[in-house]
């Protein structure tokens, strides 16, 4: 009989595969179901509190987690059925091919020199104020998107579907989307959404670390030398305000010889930031670069995930 570890592996690979064709269903997307259902709860169980913000980030990853768990659990005698699931649940949680699809048509408009556009299309990689800029810092934005995106949506929940299959795949896709919806510090969520934004950051730990490793091995993939990676990575990725989107930024930036980080503007609220790598800002053909190495990044995430599963059920 089939290991559970290899079904789960050969699932994964699967469900990347679907991601990598098809992309996201354009209705009925489950991260979006729960999105929904998270923000209804949200809206009923709000006070400034971090202990209600905590209660609220345990009741909805655990019913996540809890139905992952049982539905993995009632394919334990059924090969194929396992095999599905997993396929199934990997496809659900993984924005690869949304994400170079986002990155490839910004440096297409780029490419054009329709900055009203780019600026239009920026809010489908990135929640940064794309009003008054230019080409310049555009490229520059949706190059950090896509970097730091290829961590969050691609190689964080292949890493945890190697680790715990399915219940890892869709808990840390409701641990992210929390993080995504609750976890800002703004004056309603500072301490609301401070749980959902620690269980974020201890998820992405370890995958964002891996993203950076991956992104300075396949950095000739892109011109780049590894090296050069390591040493923005090293030398940098603390100038960036997050653990883990720094490591992430800095090792693209040096596998593409670029200059990342600066001045970004959310909403009203600014940050500066440091400079991340050498080299001049990126333009739209650096942009296109990202996107190439975030696929290959995935690609090779996709292969350490099934290897994983393979391991752990050993």
């Amino acid at each position: 009989m089939i290991s559970s570890g290899n079904l789960v592996a050969v699932g994964i690979v699967a469900g990347y595969a679907i991601d990598t064709i098809a992309g996201d269903p354009r209705r009925g997307h489950p991260v979006a179901a729960f999105g929904t259902a998270a923000g209804a709860l949200e809206r009923r169980w709000w006070a400034d509190s971090r202990r209600r913000g905590a209660c609220y980030t345990a009741l909805c990853v655990g019913a996540v987690a809890g139905a992952g768990a049982l539905t993995q659990a009632a394919t334990a005698r059924r090969p194929a059925a396992r095999v599905a699931l997993t396929a199934v649940a990997t496809w659900a949680v993984l924005g690869g091919r949304g994400l170079a699809a986002e990155g490839d048509r910004m440096a297409d408009v780029l490419d054009a020199g329709d900055l009203a556009a780019a600026r239009r299309r920026l809010p489908h990689l990135c929640g940064r104020d794309a009003t008054g800029l230019d080409g310049e810092q555009l490229a520059r934005a949706a190059t950090e998107s896509v970097a730091e995106n290829t961590s969050d949506a691609v190689v964080a929940p292949l890493l945890w579907g190697g680790l715990a299959g399915v219940p890892g795949l869709v808990t840390y896709r409701a641990v992210n989307t929390l993080d995504a919806m609750v976890g800002h510090r703004t004056p309603r969520h500072e301490r609301f959404g401070w749980a959902s934004a620690r269980l974020d950051d201890l998820a992405n730990s370890v995958p964002a670390r891996l993203t950076a490793a991956l992104a300075g091995v396949l950095a000739p993939a892109v011109g780049g030398r590894p090296r050069d990676a390591v040493r923005a990575w090293r030398r940098d990725a603390h100038r960036h305000p997050s653990p883990n989107a720094g490591p992430v930024e800095a090792a693209f930036a040096g596998a593409l010889g670029v200059r990342l980080g600066g001045t970004n503007t959310y909403g009203a609220r600014v940050e500066h930031r440091g400079t991340l790598g050498d080299g001049p800002p990126p333009g739209s053909r650096d942009l296109r670069r990202a996107v190439r190495l975030s696929r290959l990044v995935g690609a090779a995430s996709a292969a350490v995930a099934a290897g994983l599963a393979v391991r752990a059920a050993g």
